[in-house]
Parts: C-alpha cells; structure tokens; sequence
C-alpha cells in the first residue's frame, strides 16, 4: 500500500487564511490579539520581515522575523503576533521545523477562536506528520478530534501515523469502525482503510478478512489489480472445488485477464471437454484477434484446436434436433442447461435462454447453484442485466459458487450501467 503523503503545508495554511494573515499587510491591524502597541525595536523587524515576504524572498523574511528572538522582554501578544506571521512565512519558506515551532507557540498561548484554533492544531499535526515524526502527529490528530475537530480527510494520515509510530492495534481499531460506520451509513469504505485491512488480515492470515476487503475493494474501487488479487484468492478458500476451472475462466475472460497462449488454448480445451464448442470457438478466435494464438512455433497446434472446436460445433449441429429431444425427455435438466448455454455462447440468445431457462425449472440438478450460475452468465451474455443479477443471488453454495456468482453480479454492475 503506498504511504500518504502530505501537500506543502504552505498550502494547507494559505487555505485557511494564515497566509494572509493581518500581520504582513498592517502590523497594528489585528486588534483581537494586540491590545497594546509593538516596541519600535520590534515593529521595525516585523515590518521589514513583511516586505520580505511580499516580495516573495521568504528565506529573507524567515531571517529577518528570527531576530526578533533576540530581543528581551517580549509580551504576550508580542509573541503571539511574531509567532503568526513566522508561521505564514516559514510555510511560504518550507521551513517546516519553523512551522512547527510557532504552531506550538499559537496553539499553547490559547488566544484564537475556536474554529482557527483547530485549523491550527492541524497546521501542527500535518507539519509532524511531513517531518516523520508520527507519534507527535498521532498526538495532534487525536487532539483535533478530541477538540471537536470534524475534517474526516485527516483521519487517514491519523490512522497512518499510529500504524508507523507503531500503534498498529489502535490503527485497525480505528479503520474497522470508520468501515463499519461507513457500511451502517451505506458509504463508500475510504480506499485506503481497506487496503490497511487486507495487508493487516494477510499478516495475521485471516484469508476470510482479506477476501471480504478485497471484495470491497473491487465493488467500490473496481481496479484491475485488485480482480486478479481476489480471484487468485478465491481459489485458495477452504471447499472451493476445481470442478469451477471453466467457470473461473470466464469471468477472467470478461475481465481481460486471459492474455496469454496457454490460458486461452486450457480455457478453450475445458470448453470443448465441458460440451461447449461455440463457447471454444468464441475463446480461440480471442486468442488470434489478441495475437497470442496462430504465431510463432506452435501456429500449427493452435490451427488444430480451431479445427477441434469447428468439428465439436459441426457435430453438435448435426446432432441438434435428437440431442434436444433427448435433453427434454431426461428426467433433470443438465442437458438442457448445457445445450442452451452453447447456443448463448454461438449468440443466439432467446433460443439459449428459453432452453436453460426450461432445464433449472425441471428442479431436478446435482449441483444446482452451477446451473444458476450459468444462467446468470448467460444472461449477461444477451445483456439482461436485471435478470442476471436476480438470479445470481439466488446462488447459495459454498464451493465457490456463489463466491463466483457475486463477483459476476459486481462486474455486471460496473460494466453493463
């Protein structure tokens, strides 16, 4: 997972109005916290510091405002004002030793109101956590919250800093209730608490947890890389069966995760050996489309699976009128299912459905949640969306089925809006 990084924290302050803070325009102007008259030894550094800084030569204005410190006997808002414009020039400067300094100074006098006071504190815990120090930062994020601070934008670098200062506990603690808000208040899960929950639960080796984030990931955040991480997941549950190798295939094959040779000829060889020749064809004419297949030392094999599955499709043509007779005579609907679906795959659609569609209703399958799933990818196939999805989540088993079969309900909600 990639670190958070924070912006200049020049910007964060400029965005808040310390930039511009009344003390470089008119040094007497911020009556609420001067409530006497600066020392002409100090007016004139704090102006000087101020043109500096005008004319964009911040390391000169740093300078200039740092020989204020020199000078005895300061009073309270003497400080206070030298501290609020060394904060805005140190963060113009990318002095953030600078910035931290003066944040604390500001924040222990107490003297801003309420909503600047916080801004404050998070100048301070963002400047910590720019610096490396992620226990100080840790310390200053949970005192903005502490404080009445409601920016949910920082408790990722919060939740960041306990896990690097090395509070890992309390960091989880954290991201399971932010996702478990989330999912109450039906929210999209943060990116980021996710992907901490999926390294956490690998670590520990809770497969469970780390699918279920990985899920997650997938459904809100829908990248490529997290679909290649649940799927190869997938199959390392306890009671998947390799009886899905096909099934498997075809949603890697909708996602484009089928790109080399010996993927497409295995995917294409299981279709044929299951009774699906137009589904073989439709993998291996990808294959050649894609490049990956009719090249190079092994063209001829390539050639002879294609002429394998236009055979396996000729047959099944011939044979079509007596196959479904049969398959309607038999007492389950496995023949039907099978032979729908291979019309599905050739395209035609309403003929396929229709058939599949006949062979779940005789209600009489050994592995039923199979033939939902099929027809649920059937389906998507013709575009019906809808009723995919519908009889996707009927999908109950716990092989795999109904893991495979709301993935495929995800892909159909990301792909077929």
């Amino acid at each position: 997972m990639k670190q958070l990084r924070l912006s200049r924290i020049a910007v964060l302050i400029a965005a808040i109005g310390f930039a511009a803070a009344p003390e470089l325009t008119n040094i007497a102007a911020n009556q609420a916290f001067a409530q006497e008259s600066m020392r002409p030894e100090i007016g004139r550094i704090v102006q000087a510091a101020g043109e500096l800084y005008r004319a964009k030569k911040y390391r000169d204005a740093l300078s200039k405002i740092h020989e204020a410190d020199s000078v005895g006997g300061k009073s309270v808002n003497e400080n206070f004002t030298i501290e609020r414009m060394r904060l805005s020039i140190a963060s113009a400067a990318g002095d953030n030793d600078s910035v931290i300094r003066s944040a604390e100074t500001i924040i222990s006098a107490n003297k801003l109101p309420g909503k600047e006071q916080l801004q404050m504190i998070q100048v301070l815990a963002n400047a910590y956590f720019k610096s490396g120090n992620y226990s100080k930062a840790a310390q200053w994020y949970n005192r903005y919250y502490a404080d009445g601070g409601t920016d949910s934008s920082l408790r990722p670098y919060l939740i960041q800093a306990m896990s690097q200062s090395g509070d890992s506990a309390k960091a989880m603690k954290e991201i399971k209730a932010e996702l478990a808000a989330d999912e109450k208040a039906g929210r999209t899960p943060s990116l980021t608490n996710l992907e901490y929950l999926s390294n956490d639960a690998l670590k520990n080796k809770d497969m469970a947890t780390y699918s279920s984030a990985l899920e997650k990931m997938v459904s809100f955040h829908g990248k490529k890389e997290y679909w290649v991480n649940l799927l190869n997941n997938m199959q390392k549950q306890p009671g998947y069966s390799e009886r899905l190798k096909l099934d498997l295939m075809r949603l890697k094959l909708a996602l484009g995760q089928i790109t080399k040779t010996a993927d497409y000829m295995d995917m294409s060889l299981f279709a044929i050996q299951a009774g699906f020749p137009a589904e073989a064809t439709k993998i291996i004419d990808a294959g050649y489309k894609a490049g990956v297949l009719g090249e190079g030392k092994d063209a001829d094999r390539h050639k002879r699976l294609r002429d394998m599955a236009t055979k396996a499709q000729d047959d099944a043509n011939k044979a079509s009128a007596a196959n479904e007779d049969e398959a309607k005579k038999a007492k389950d609907g496995l023949g039907l299912i099978n032979i729908g679906y291979n019309y599905v795959a050739a395209g035609k659609f309403d003929k396929g459905l229709g058939m599949m569609e006949e062979g779940i209703a005789k209600d009489n399958l050994k592995h039923e949640d199979d033939a939902k799933l099929h027809l649920g990818v059937a389906y998507i196939q013709a575009g019906k969306k809808s009723a995919a999805v519908k009889m996707l989540k009927t999908v109950r088993g716990t092989d795999g089925t109904a893991d495979l079969a709301r993935y495929w309900v995800i892909y159909a909600n990301q792909s077929m809006k």
